[in-house]
């Protein structure tokens, strides 16, 4: 399986992709919890079926030293005891931002105030920065058909 387009040899894609990184280092270096930006990133990639990033984060995840269990529970987070109120409050706003064609009004206010309960202004800009982020990467590798299972931890810095 090949990329319909490579995003590493295309000069147009690579300088995109230079900016769309600079704005997760932003992210990555706010003070959201490591944690849950993995598993946020883990959740979305999951919804928009994205198995480049999927197997990406979830390798990145488990080299920082996430639980197999805690990364194996993630699509069924709802059901499972393994995750804090504030990372459940994550996942139902990266839940509700990513599926927004899906719910009229997009992500709701309970959804919103729950998040607001765990998480500082700051905070709550990285991670709507980080849905919306996430969310770019997805699509860009879905349309592409970005073939996974060989990314290694760390692979991009």
């Amino acid at each position: 399986m090949e990329a319909r387009l490579n995003l590493f040899g295309n000069p147009l894609a690579e300088k995109f992709l230079r900016y769309i990184n600079s704005a997760g280092k932003v992210v990555s270096d706010s003070t959201l919890p490591t944690a849950t930006q993995d598993l946020v990133l883990l959740r979305a990639s999951q919804i928009n079926g994205c198995g480049f990033c999927t197997d990406m984060h979830t390798k990145d995840a488990a080299a920082a030293g996430e639980t197999a269990q805690r990364l194996h529970l993630v699509a069924a987070w709802r059901e499972a005891k393994v995750f804090t109120d504030a990372e459940r409050a994550a996942l139902e706003l990266t839940e509700q931002g990513t599926r927004i064609a899906d719910a009229a009004g997009g992500v709701s206010d309970e959804a919103w105030a729950n998040a607001a309960k765990h998480y500082d202004e700051d905070q709550l800009a990285a991670l709507v920065a980080l849905i919306a982020l996430i969310n770019a990467y997805n699509r860009i590798n879905v349309i592409v058909q970005q073939p996974a299972g060989d990314y290694q931890p760390g692979q991009f810095g």
